[in-house]
Parts: C-alpha cells; structure tokens; sequence
C-alpha cells in the first residue's frame, strides 16, 4: 500500500459534503482542528469481556506488547541521557527479540483471520471511503504492521551502523537517529494497538458472528484465508 493510497483514507477526506445548513448545524473536521489521534470520532469501544475470546486474544496480547513498549521506551530514554551500557543494549537487543517473535506473528495472524472477512464486512456496511477501489481502516491496520517492521529494520541498521564509525561524531549522528526512530516506532505502536482496541475490534465484534469467529479460532494463520 503506497502513500497516494493511504491518503485516501484519510478521515479528512471520508467527510461527507455538508451544504450550508449542515455546516452551521455540525461542526465540520478542518487540518486546522483535528479530531485527537486517541479520541476519534464515532468510536464505539467494547470491553474485552463482551468479545469473542478469538478477539480477546488478540487484545491480551497488546497488553505484553504495551508493557514491552514502555521498557524500550524508556532504554531509549536512558540513552539519551547517560548513553550505551550493557543493560540498556542487552534491552534494545530484548526488544527486538520480542518483536520478531511476538509482534509480526501477532500481525500475521491478524491479516490472515480476522482483515479478509472484516475488511468484505466494512465494505458492505459502507464504512469505506469513496474512491474508485473502496478502502477501510484494514487498509491502514496492514499499512502500519508494515511500517513497523521496516522501522525495525531501519533502526537496527542504523544502531549496527553507529557503531562501526571511527568519526566519534558521525557515530553520535546516527546513533540519535537511531534513537529517534525508536521513538516513532514506539508511538506507531501504541497508535496501531489504541485503533485495532477500540476501534478495528468492536468492529469485528458488531460485524462478525460467533460461529465465523469459531472458525477463525481453527484456521492456520500460515495460510490465505478462503474468500
């Protein structure tokens, strides 16, 4: 998914057109005043008690993920401060870890259960946008499970690279770079997990029956999903 097609969901642009009575009568979304990424328009959460256990899974494991973020987080914090120690590397590299093992077989499973049949439900719901190919929030859930694990690789690069310089400053130029981006990966994440919680989730539950979620609990997520 590029970033021309990515525009297309953009809320902004999913707004309907208002005529002059609306507009006076609703408070219209401008780039000026944008909703809050942590509080959208129209959200209608649902605790994970009332969802499927195949939905409960998944969130059960955001909460790891959440607490996994939070102590990298704060390593690259560390960093910045007081700069590289054995613990604070030996956490980067726990990080990583944890996000080849846990994370892209979180998402993989995501975009091999739950997104095919979702993304067909939001589609005939009308909760897509209006360009020629519809588009849904799946289509930016893919985006971000996508954007993370090249933002992982680009900050593993750059901490591999940093210390391989022998110019002391270039090596500190890159190691914020690096740090940086650990930064963004870690506000991608919470962003990506808050949307799929409470926005992507209640959705599935609303549109998706118990008996489909049965069979999603029995499907391999190695394997494309039967359309």
């Amino acid at each position: 998914m590029n970033t021309q097609e990515l525009n297309q969901i953009d809320p902004l642009t999913k707004q309907p057109e208002l005529g002059p009575e609306q507009m006076r009568d609703e408070k219209e979304l401008s780039p000026m005043d944008p909703p809050e990424a942590y509080s959208p328009p129209a959200m209608n959460p649902v605790s994970p008690e009332e969802m499927h256990p195949f939905l409960r899974k998944f969130s059960k494991e955001h909460v790891l993920f959440i607490e996994e973020l939070n102590i990298f987080e704060e390593a690259l914090l560390s960093i910045q401060k007081t700069g590289f120690t054995r613990e604070l590397d030996g956490k980067l590299k726990h990080f990583f870890h944890f996000f080849d093992s846990n994370f892209v077989p979180h998402s993989r499973r995501e975009e091999a259960t739950l997104f095919p049949l979702l993304n067909e439900r939001l589609i005939a719901n009308g909760e897509h946008s209006k360009s020629a190919v519809p588009m849904t929030a799946i289509d930016l859930m893919q985006d971000e499970h996508l954007q993370a694990v090249q933002w992982a690789a680009v900050i593993l690069n750059f901490l591999g690279l940093a210390f391989r310089l022998p110019d002391e400053k270039s090596r500190l130029i890159v190691l914020d770079a690096a740090l940086e981006q650990g930064k963004n990966l870690v506000e991608l994440l919470r962003l990506h997990i808050f949307r799929e919680d409470n926005i992507v989730f209640p959705s599935a539950h609303r549109l998706i029956s118990e008996t489909e979620f049965d069979s999603m609990r029995m499907f391999p997520y190695g394997t494309e999903r039967n359309r």
